[in-house]
């Protein structure tokens, strides 16, 4: 299934991407995700724009922010 990845990364405070809406857990565990909790992730895109309608991919990742990010996706892989 394909990611809902848009290359438009910027996580809020709440840790949601701005780009895809996904939140961070749900992108590091992406790769190894089944098939149905990936359309669950999918259905819960749809949601989560229009809750954050007007949000725009403003928010800037912090240094500090990606390495956590990076730390948790090695960990997973």
């Amino acid at each position: 299934m394909q990611s809902p990845c848009v290359a438009r990364c910027g996580l809020n405070d709440e840790d949601y991407c701005m780009g895809c809406y996904r939140h961070i857990d749900e992108i590091v565990g992406w790769g190894k995700a089944s098939d149905d909790r990936k359309a669950e992730i999918w259905q819960n895109i749809n949601a989560r724009k229009a809750n954050m309608q007007g949000g725009e991919n403003s928010a800037i990742l912090s240094r500090d922010k990606w390495l956590e990010a990076e730390s948790r996706i090695k960990e997973v892989n």
